[in-house]
């Protein structure tokens, strides 16, 4: 699959809005991106004295998560998306920052994609042969988004949460100062999916 060049020139950014939520309070902006003739829409998910942080020079915790519709809202557990970011939101309200959520659904392949996929693995593959088998890469994401959106806000140096290397290697616009790790315990569902994850993907994990 051939990733499309990015062009800020094709990014327009909404206002910006209070967001109250379980997890604290926070606030919204929407990066709407024209790709291949489509839309796609990234929130940037911040905490209200972000600015502050900014105006200050301080490290800011930075989390990119990849939009997850099963995880994130249906609750699957064949996969650590929603864990990680409920995680993510709950330290981000702790500790001040920004969260980045890309419309990057089954790594990139799409959800229709990324069902499909599923059932390969309910035959036996695992989450990289099957999107071999429909044609796909191991990941489809690039984040040159996560990069504008970091510029955007004027953000120089960062404390990453994440496990993904690729994560560490993609960014250009800011210095990632610090890794903090986001680990969450495998269950019968997601053992393999992590094992798969770490021996093959070189993600972080215990």
């Amino acid at each position: 699959m051939t990733k499309p060049n990015f062009n800020p020139k094709n990014i327009e950014i909404s206002k910006t809005a209070n967001l109250p939520t379980r997890f604290g309070n926070f606030k919204i902006c929407v990066y709407k991106e024209l790709i291949n003739n489509a839309i796609k829409e990234h929130a940037a998910i911040f905490s209200t004295d972000l600015a502050k942080r900014i105006e200050n020079n301080e490290n800011i915790n930075v989390r990119i998560h990849s939009e997850c519709l099963t995880g994130d809202g249906f609750g699957s557990l064949k996969c650590d998306c929603g864990e990680q970011l409920v995680y993510a939101l709950n330290f981000i309200a702790q500790n001040g920052g920004l969260l980045i959520y890309l419309r990057q659904e089954g790594r990139n392949i799409g959800l229709f994609n990324k069902i499909n996929a599923y059932e390969l693995q309910d035959q036996g593959a695992d989450t990289i042969q099957a999107n071999h088998q429909l044609g796909f890469g191991a990941d489809e994401r690039s984040y040159e988004i996560a990069d504008f959106i970091l510029k955007n806000f004027g953000i120089k140096n960062i404390k990453l949460i994440t496990n993904n290397p690729a994560k560490l290697n993609a960014l250009k616009s800011a210095h990632i100062i610090a890794r903090i790790p986001i680990q969450i315990k495998a269950n019968k569902y997601d053992k393999n999916y992590l094992r798969i994850k770490k021996e093959q993907m070189g993600h972080l994990l215990d």
